[in-house]
């Protein structure tokens, strides 16, 4: 069914002369005959063709296949990953409400609650979300909503999905996960219980790294409430060409997915007794501390996991990640090109807090590249160490 969504779904090809792919409606706004057709459309924004800053036809397409793949009934594609977060938690709360949240969120999660949302009397505790009694005991009488990342990106931590969703519904909370890093291909928050699926889609979904873009999955009413509060009101919206590039980009993701996991594998497996590495991180090594739980609620494992070196050396550790120099050195992931992000980068900046995560830790995103290539370079990297 995967692929006749990727493929198929919301391409109605009569509408644009046959055309295989659908075409870039690259048009701000629409015209209407009569006044009556105007009001109706207006009564209805989400799902008509008024102003492209609402609702545009390229965009509606890959709303339609994104909402199927994660098995929710309507979706919304935002302008990134940090406004999809930012629409989906600020349309579901006032001033006064309370979030739990996952410690280590997503960076821009975290200053949304610490640096925004603070700055308007909304209140957050961030805990061990491992942990479904910790959870339990930091909600209150004001918490609205509980906000899961589900393996996060750095250390992987992951949640008890379903318990999460049970406990949030006994308590009237609204349960929002980060699925950035499974996609839908091999997690579906949605049929744990959980209300709103947000993604950065600029990472494996569209996966070549040339388009920012936000994702919220949902039932209609949800979706409804956030487009027409945070979503219209401040302009999250994407254009018609950068839809198209993502709907291209999802018609490899099956494909894509399953040479990455495969490549990450191997390299593992070369990493998993190297005598430098004291330890991988990564949901599906049986190594993880939640790996019983990783293989119960998710159907694959992507290619980002981190690695901790057998060094305390910070120049040791910085000679390693240069010499590393077929992974790029960049802050995002899920593109066809591997990636390197050392912890390291994040101490000893002058004025910035360091990293609470060991500076001799570094996250790699495994790309498209043959597995040998990337081991050599492992091999003459780990050398220096």
């Amino acid at each position: 069914m995967t692929n006749e969504i990727i493929t198929h779904l919301g391409e109605d090809r009569k509408q644009y002369y046959n055309a295989v792919a659908p075409p870039i409606i690259q048009s701000s706004n629409f015209a209407f005959d009569t006044i009556e057709d105007l009001r109706n459309a207006i009564s209805d924004e989400l799902n008509s063709h008024i102003y492209t800053r609402g609702n545009n036809p390229t965009v509606e397409i890959l709303r339609k296949k994104l909402a199927a793949l994660e098995h929710a009934e309507d979706a919304l594609v935002l302008s990134s990953g940090a406004s999809a977060v930012a629409a989906a938690v600020m349309s579901n709360c006032k001033a006064g409400d309370h979030i739990v949240c996952v410690q280590k969120p997503y960076s821009w999660t975290q200053k949304l609650l610490t640096k925004f949302l603070h700055k308007f009397g909304v209140t957050h505790d961030f805990v061990d979300a491992t942990d479904i009694q910790t959870i339990k005991a930091h909600i209150k009488s004001n918490s609205v909503i509980l906000y899961l990342e589900s393996p996060n990106s750095l250390s992987f931590e992951i949640q008890d999905l379903t318990a999460c969703a049970q406990l949030a519904k006994q308590h009237g909370l609204i349960t929002i996960i980060d699925n950035s890093y499974c996609t839908p291909l091999n997690q579906n928050p949605i049929d744990h219980g959980i209300d709103l699926v947000v993604h950065s889609g600029t990472k494996y979904l569209n996966g070549h790294s040339d388009v920012l873009n936000g994702v919220i999955c949902g039932s209609h009413e949800m979706i409804r409430n956030i487009f027409n509060s945070s979503f219209m009101t401040l302009g999250m919206c994407i254009s018609a060409h950068d839809a198209s590039l993502i709907i291209r980009g999802l018609r490899t993701l099956p494909i894509r997915m399953e040479r990455i996991e495969k490549t990450t594998q191997t390299v593992i497996a070369y990493l998993d007794h190297h005598e430098k590495v004291e330890s991988i991180l990564y949901p599906f090594h049986p190594s993880f501390k939640q790996y019983d739980l990783a293989k119960k609620q998710m159907r694959g494992c992507g290619g980002l996991f981190s690695i901790i070196l057998k060094s305390k050396d910070k120049n040791k550790i910085n000679d390693f990640v240069n010499r590393l120099d077929k992974f790029l050195m960049a802050v995002s992931w899920g593109g066809y090109e591997s990636l390197k992000m050392p912890t390291l980068a994040f101490h000893d900046i002058p004025g910035v807090e360091d990293s609470p995560l060991p500076y001799n830790m570094v996250r790699l995103s495994i790309g498209l590249e043959d597995a040998d290539y990337l081991i050599k370079n492992l091999e003459e990297a780990l050398s220096v160490i």
